[in-house]
């Protein structure tokens, strides 16, 4: 039997449980049925920072600004990172399904997301505990330049199973850090805004400029949190003139920052 069949490569796999060879030779059982470009493995915590447990890859703008801009804080508009803050299902997602509709007109997107040169992302969500996850997220990027096929998709859904499984064990002793706190990113962004610029916010305007930020359309936001579109235009407008700013662009240059400071952890 040839030395690289998928059944090799899960046995080994399976083999280096709770070994610091685990991610690696996961990553390389599951390149040999999705053959994605690229892999990262994050942990999501409750109120910190995410830890990369993992990455793999041949182009090496897709994991440049990795560490010092999404760590420090882009993570926060990312949809994968809201698929873990919503406490959504473990299971397979796809970027394109989960992503806010104006996701690829944002400013995460064009200042982050597109300078990885990823085209397609597929993500394995598991629950290693209650408000832990883990995301195996495989991608293609300019390597290739093609997005996953239905096929790849299909095999990699039917794995889930097995990667849930092997994932939670290996990864069933993550834990918070001491420094874990109960303030969500709401009340740190308004707490924030006002220390570092003196701009007071309302709740709602700090709920509206964070799902600005993610991507979120007037009618998206409106659903989201349980009003109109002409109203959610009317906490915007509010916000801009808050904030002075005069566009997403301008308010994403403002709030980074913010959201990106280290001195303490992130909550939700």
């Amino acid at each position: 039997m040839d030395a690289e069949d998928p059944e090799i490569l899960l046995a080994r796999a399976i083999k280096s449980l709770n070994d610091d060879r685990f991610a690696r030779d996961l990553n390389a059982w599951l390149r040999g049925l999705a053959h994605q470009d690229n892999t990262t493995i994050l942990a999501y915590f409750r109120n910190q920072t995410p830890r990369l447990l993992m990455t793999d890859s041949e182009t090496p703008d897709v994991h440049r600004n990795m560490e010092p801009v999404y760590l420090r804080g882009a993570y926060l508009l990312d949809p994968f990172y809201e698929v873990h803050r919503s406490g959504a299902a473990a299971g397979l997602y796809r970027i394109w399904d989960i992503a806010p509709d104006q996701f690829n007109r944002n400013q995460y997107f064009n200042e982050y997301y597109r300078r990885t040169t990823l085209i397609d992302e597929i993500a394995f969500v598991v629950w290693p505990s209650p408000e832990i996850s883990v995301h195996v997220c495989l991608g293609r990027d300019a390597r290739s330049g093609q997005k996953f096929s239905r096929r790849e998709r299909a095999t990699a859904k039917q794995v889930f199973p097995i990667v849930q499984s092997l994932a939670c064990v290996n990864w069933a002793k993550l834990r918070f850090s001491s420094a874990d706190r109960k303030e969500n990113v709401v009340d740190r962004m308004i707490r924030l805004v006002a220390e570092t610029n003196h701009i007071n916010l309302t709740n709602r305007q700090a709920e509206v400029a964070l799902l600005v930020l993610q991507g979120h359309s007037s009618t998206s936001i409106g659903l989201r949190l349980g009003i109109s579109p002409q109203t959610v235009k009317v906490f915007r407008k509010q916000l801009y003139k808050r904030c002075e700013v005069s566009s997403q662009a301008e308010l994403f240059g403002l709030m980074l920052p913010i959201l990106s400071s280290q001195n303490e952890p992130f909550g939700l």
